[in-house]
């Protein structure tokens, strides 16, 4: 391996020779085309013309007009921070050189902040040597490694921080092309993984189940391959287990990282009217704790297709039951020092908003406030104004993560932009 990295150019030796990246070139097993040459180092031949989105013009004036509108608490102030077509979810480097992105489409976006003036100046397509199918989840490890996991892959770029500059970026398979679930239960419905490294370093993945309530005849196997729920694996992708099932479909969770367990957002069910079932904020404190889906369809309503079945008594119900139909996505714990102490420790979490209410709702960031138990206390609305009142949505907040000067960022995927959230208060 080392005579490998050796005939490697200068620039690739001094990250790969470490000790983690070594071990992912030897355990990793070469994909198919390009995806093969990357993983031995090789350049693929793509373009190095990588054009950029440009940062101004009529469209970021229009979405500045929208965040006029925005309400926040007293001393706090959002900016846009970057237009990046159909921003997901975000992955800030750990070295702050950049920050990743994921879509629901087959880009992942590279968004740089050169000048550190706390706006981007740069926003450009991060390996695109590298075909992806909905890369939505993005995730760092503390040693700098990104991975991003797809509808049906798993992959990692040991030094994505480093190489994001250029179309060819060291990469390699954590999950092979249709093995993170049956390929038969791929689907165009709840196609958007999240992802997480543990505590444990382990990579914790949730899994969105395809259908609205899934027939009793899929529960062997969604029990067994942890669709519905969340997965935990090694980071080279071994000792797979099921952390977490009876999940509906979980875009968002984040450790907490005073006791360790694991939190995420769920969406409930459709189709039983505006008001029920509701949304859910969730908390698993050990691995093989059941979330009571498809029993319950949300909260404690249960579902219509499963109501005469007796539902598992150990279900574990949710901290904080949300607005109905709001559709909770991406979440993740302040540790930052900028905001006031009120929000130190408590979670930020992002309401996409409803796409079959009759009276439509979300389209918010919402705050909830832990307990010295390290359980829930209160959830508040923190920002919010992208819905109008007439029904009209003029933005759909998708993720919240934070950058290392304690501002918070949030993604907009309908508004294709991410926003800076600071707080210049006294």
């Amino acid at each position: 391996m080392r005579k490998a990295l050796c005939a490697a150019s200068a620039l690739v030796l001094a990250l790969a020779t470490s000790a983690a990246t070594t071990v992912w070139a030897q355990q990793q097993q070469p994909a198919a085309g390009n995806l093969e040459k990357l993983s031995e180092f090789k350049q693929t031949g793509t373009s190095m013309d990588m054009p950029t989105v440009p940062q101004t013009g009529a469209k970021a004036a229009a979405i500045k007009k929208t965040l006029a509108r925005i309400k926040l608490p007293p001393g706090f102030k959002i900016n846009l921070y970057a237009i990046v077509p159909d921003a997901r979810h975000m992955a800030v480097g750990p070295q702050g050189v950049v920050m990743f992105v994921g879509t629901r489409k087959n880009k992942v976006w590279a968004v740089t902040d050169r000048d550190k003036d706390r706006v981007a100046d740069e926003v450009k397509e991060f390996a695109p040597s590298i075909p992806f199918t909905i890369p939505n989840g993005v995730c760092f490890s503390k040693d700098g490694f990104l991975f991003v996991a797809e509808q049906n892959r798993v992959l990692v770029f040991p030094a994505a921080e480093f190489f994001y500059e250029g179309p060819d970026v060291a990469a390699f398979q954590v999950v092979k092309q249709g093995e993170l679930i049956p390929p038969e239960e791929e689907s165009y419905n709840h196609t958007a993984r999240t992802c997480r490294i543990g505590p444990d370093d382990k990579l914790y993945i949730t899994l969105g189940q395809p259908l609205n309530v899934f027939a009793p005849d899929k529960m062997e196997l969604y029990k067994k391959t942890g669709i519905g729920g969340i997965v935990s694996m090694t980071r080279e992708g071994k000792d797979r287990d099921v952390f977490a099932w009876g999940v509906r479909n979980s875009v968002g969770m984040d450790f907490n990282p005073k006791d360790k367990s694991l939190w995420f957002t769920d969406n409930q069910v459709d189709g039983m009217g505006d008001d029920i079932p509701a949304g859910e904020l969730n908390r698993a404190d050990k691995p093989g704790m059941n979330f009571g889906f498809p029993y319950y369809g949300g909260g404690k309503t249960r579902t219509n297709e499963y109501k005469d079945q007796t539902p598992p008594a150990d279900a574990t119900f949710p901290q904080v039951e949300m607005v109905a139909h709001a559709a909770d996505l991406g979440m993740m714990f302040y540790t930052g020092k900028q905001f006031p102490a009120k929000y130190r420790g408590g979670i930020f979490s992002a309401q996409h908003g409803s796409w079959n209410r009759t009276v439509p709702v979300g389209a918010r960031i919402m705050f909830t406030a832990l307990k010295d138990d390290g359980t829930a206390a209160k959830t508040e609305p923190f920002a919010e104004g992208w819905l109008t009142e007439n029904g009209e949505y003029l933005g759909r907040p998708v993720d919240v993560t934070q950058l290392p000067d304690g501002s918070i960022l949030v993604s907009d995927d309908l508004a294709g932009a991410i926003y800076r959230i600071s707080y210049e208060g006294r």
